[in-house]
């Protein structure tokens, strides 16, 4: 189920992982296309993308719905928080003019229709979940109940991320075998543990605080680090080189023509 070969990490075992390539549509195709619509996530697809990202957080009346900031303000025409908007508002809002008169009417889609576009697409995803404060839990449960409910049992993999530890547990505790990756600025000094305690399979660091030597090191524990987000295929190289994972990327088609291929064993 969701990543069923999928572990959690444990020092020295080098996870196969199955289904992640070398290069993450962000948000979907979001260089292109507006960031977190059904719009960005075809385009995804059509430029080669095999798995995006996308951002999901509640509404008031607990919807989960993709969009990345905390308000309406900057992707929409609305305004105000999200968790203080009912779901039915938001889905009458533009979530395209900002980024271009093109994409006029484009909504922002309720995370069970993107689900059920990426799924038919045939595309691997990682969610990853912004919880407002004193939503951390609900917010964690709701997903992965969500997920279990109408992601296919033979889908794509599915992972979850969030930079909050008690949205990880809590979705750890409602669907335990849905893959979790711990999304961090930094590693950290407690990252071994904190990958431990949270059961996290993947390590989703930011790609300007990376560094060989951490790298290298992550890389000899067996970590698959995820770096974000790159859009420079020079700099994507590096951190390939380094032994980055797979990186996240606003410009898929161009990050996916420096990716390595990945071993046989991987795929």
């Amino acid at each position: 189920m969701h990543g069923k070969d999928w572990e959690p990490w444990r020092p020295g075992l080098k996870l196969p992982l199955p289904g992640l390539p070398r290069v993450i549509a962000h948000r979907g195709a979001s260089a292109a296309a507006p960031e977190n619509t059904l719009a960005a996530f075809r385009l995804a697809h059509e430029r080669g993308a095999r798995m995006v990202e996308l951002d999901a957080r509640l509404t008031r009346d607990g919807v989960l719905v993709a969009i990345h900031d905390s308000t309406l303000d900057r992707t929409t025409d609305g305004h105000g928080r999200v968790i203080e908007t009912d779901s039915a508002t938001i889905a009458l809002l533009d979530a395209g003019s900002w980024f271009d008169p093109a994409f006029r009417g484009e909504r922002v889609p309720t995370l069970e229709e993107a689900l059920a576009l990426l799924a038919n697409l045939g595309l691997a995803v990682n969610v990853e979940l912004k919880a407002d404060p004193g939503q951390e839990a609900r917010t964690g449960a709701e997903a992965a109940r969500l997920i279990a409910r109408v992601w296919p049992s033979d889908g794509p993999p599915v992972l979850l991320s969030s930079f909050q530890e008690e949205t990880l547990l809590a979705a750890r505790h409602e669907v335990p075998e849905l893959p979790r990756g711990l999304l961090r600025e930094r590693a950290g000094p407690d990252w071994r543990e904190a990958m431990e305690r949270l059961a996290c399979t993947t390590l989703h660091l930011a790609a300007h605080h990376l560094e060989a030597p951490l790298v290298h090191e992550l890389y000899r524990e067996a970590v698959p680090v995820l770096a974000y987000t790159v859009n420079d295929p020079r700099e994507a190289k590096r951190l390939f080189d380094w032994g980055v994972r797979a990186i996240f990327t606003d410009v898929p088609e161009e990050i996916a023509s420096v990716a390595p291929p990945l071993p046989h064993s991987w795929n």
